[in-house]
């Protein structure tokens, strides 16, 4: 599993990436978690708003800071 974390490094970007840091550890999923802070890359997606989750390719979350819990559910 590949997990993109979209956005310029704003504090908001860092919770994301820490809250799919932990969730991954309680489901004990292994995945490749990546920051992605190039603007045209993050355009390519087509999101607008940040920060986001893109897994496997797919934009899962934009412009908002999704809980553990609700990670937790999209990973699994």
């Amino acid at each position: 599993m590949k997990i993109e974390i979209l956005g310029v490094g704003c504090p908001k970007c860092r919770t994301l990436y820490e809250n799919v840091k932990i969730a991954l550890a309680e489901k004990g999923i292994e995945a490749e978690v990546i920051k992605v802070e190039d603007i045209a890359k993050i355009t390519e997606y087509g999101v607008l708003s940040t920060p986001a989750m893109v897994v496997d390719g797919e934009v899962k979350t934009t412009g908002r800071i999704p809980s553990v819990e609700e990670i937790e559910k999209i990973i699994s």
